[in-house]
């Protein structure tokens, strides 16, 4: 009895190692991308170089419960999917918007809650850009590897066109960090980034940045994965490793960390994106 006990009580762990793909587990480690210059989700610390933020946190938490490292590959963002493709990479952490046309080539585990915001900085706000409503016309940059120059064309559509306003002028820029740096030497008078990472940005550089609005999508960010029997089992086994991070508190402690708690999902999902 004591032995069908003892096999009882190992079973969910066997049962987990058996999860990962034969390949992974045998290499011990799964290679993930991510691009550190997504703060407070991945950037570098500045003190030693070494990777850090929630996704790095979160990421190191899966193999932790799975059993195996994570190594990770710093990768452009443009280059993420084709990696996950090709197999240069096992699995993405870099905050990736979940939506229906990336989920023609991938599946993705839903992990946080996002949303696109408007922002601009002190001295423009001053001068009259208070809402969004004073964005038609204006020139606001987003990154164009992402999915918000479409949303913000959706938005400059339904609010300023739609009501006789001239359209916003989109700037496409080499990421979030071009967008703010264009909007602080004033080329661009407002841009677009992650809701999730603005209070991170005002609360490092104090001052500077004016959130206009509320966010403008509401979005789940995604690991995604490749659509073959490798990559199903290996999102099966990271949502499975969330799922128990979820229910022992391990998930919300490092959304807490990085006050982040709206950003943090009540459910683990896949392929939830609208």
């Amino acid at each position: 009895r004591s032995l069908i006990a003892a096999l009882a009580l190992a079973l969910p762990a066997a049962a987990s190692a058996q999860e990962l793909p034969a390949r992974i587990k045998s290499a011990g480690k799964i290679v993930v991308a991510t691009q550190p210059n997504y703060p407070p989700i991945t950037f570098k610390d500045t003190a030693t170089n070494t990777l850090t933020g929630l996704d790095i946190e979160l990421g190191e938490a899966i193999g932790a419960e799975l059993g195996v490292k994570i190594e990770w590959q710093e990768t452009a963002f443009a280059q993420m999917l084709p990696s996950l493709q090709t197999g240069r990479v096992d699995m993405v952490m870099a905050g990736m918007s979940d939506n229906e046309a990336r989920r023609e080539t991938v599946d993705f585990v839903n992990y946080f809650a996002s949303g696109a915001q408007f922002y601009t900085i002190t001295a423009l706000a001053a001068s009259g850009i208070k809402t969004t409503d004073d964005l038609c016309g204006k020139s606001v940059g987003a990154s164009r590897s992402t999915t918000w120059p479409a949303e913000m064309e959706k938005w400059s559509q339904a609010n300023c066109v739609a009501k006789g306003k001239p359209a916003m002028t989109i700037v496409g820029t080499e990421g979030s960090v071009d967008a703010r740096t264009q909007l602080k030497t004033q080329r661009l008078q407002a841009a677009v980034q992650g809701s999730e990472t603005m209070p991170y940005f005002l609360k490092l550089e104090p001052n500077t940045y004016v959130p206009l609005g509320t966010p403008f999508t509401d979005v789940r960010a995604g690991i995604p994965f490749a659509k073959t029997a490798e990559g199903n089992q290996l999102r099966d086994a990271v949502k499975g490793a969330l799922d128990r991070l979820k229910a022992k508190g391990g998930y919300d402690a490092i959304f807490a960390k990085y006050g982040l708690q709206s950003s943090a999902l009540p459910a683990i999902t896949v392929n939830a994106g609208k």
